[in-house]
């Protein structure tokens, strides 16, 4: 391989790297943004569930090796060192072994993943009191703002033990229908309606969801696709640079 090209080589592998860098601190935010966040349907499943934080902790372990790689790969690229290049393939390669596992198991364990999530949701509105700020308010929110009511539906809410309990026609708050009349309108809480026939919205949050995540399917894939491709450039060009690369030369290794 000529000089010219090694040095193209090399300056794209560096490239190609920086994305890599930035791609790990994307998918490190992410997990934070998991793991931290209260006004979201994620917050919802935090506390009956210790799957969303493993995943959370996961990604963040994820997003920190690869800008740690991304890092590496810089540096192995610039000084054309092979061990790293080396190195930074085959930690490409496991990573990228990985993430197709992960999803052919997520793919496979998909209704089961939907059950559990419907368990959660399900037994959180038995319990609800309108008075856990973080994953009841945050259900308020997402009722209130995907115009819907319970999780199949409206009739979730009959299993809740405080209307079951109750002889006057409770309500969830977050499911009152705007479009209905009266001013009784409050964002969290349980509110008493004077007769049977509630104001609220009679369609189920499952569907919004799954809505959502159809409507948002194209940029979830998008971006897995990104990923694997970057990776799959970053594993070329470091093999293609390793082998142009004759011996170590260990000067060019950056003294502190």
């Amino acid at each position: 391989m000529g000089k010219g090209c090694i040095a193209v080589t090399k300056y794209f592998l560096f490239l190609f790297n920086l994305l890599f860098f930035i791609f790990g601190a994307l998918i490190m935010g992410f997990g934070l943004w998991v793991l931290f966040d209260n006004q979201s349907f994620i917050a919802v499943l935090h506390e009956s569930s210790d799957t969303v934080k493993v995943a959370s902790y996961i990604l963040i372990g994820v997003g920190s090796l690869s800008m740690a790689m991304g890092f590496f790969g810089c540096i192995g690229a610039i000084y054309e060192i092979r061990c790293l290049l080396g190195l930074y393939f085959t930690c490409l390669l496991l990573i990228l072994i990985a993430q197709v596992t992960a999803g052919v198991l997520i793919y496979f364990q998909r209704d089961r993943l939907k059950y559990e999530m419907s368990n959660i949701i399900k037994g959180m509105i038995v319990n609800y009191t309108g008075q856990n700020r973080t994953t009841e308010h945050t259900w308020d929110y997402i009722q209130r703002t995907m115009k819907c009511c319970g999780w199949n539906g409206p009739g979730n809410w009959t299993e809740n033990i405080i209307i079951k309990n109750s002889t006057q026609n409770l309500y969830s708050c977050s499911c009152r229908n705007e479009s209905r009349p009266g001013t009784d309108l409050k964002d969290v809480g349980l509110c008493l309606h004077m007769s049977a026939d509630l104001p609220i919205y009679e369609m189920g949050c499952i569907s919004s969801v799954e809505k959502w995540l159809l409507d948002n399917c194209g940029v979830i894939l998008g971006i897995c696709v990104g990923v694997a491709v970057v990776e799959l450039l970053g594993m070329i060009l470091s093999m293609c640079l390793c082998k142009s690369v004759v011996q170590e030369d260990y000067t060019k290794v950056p003294k502190y």
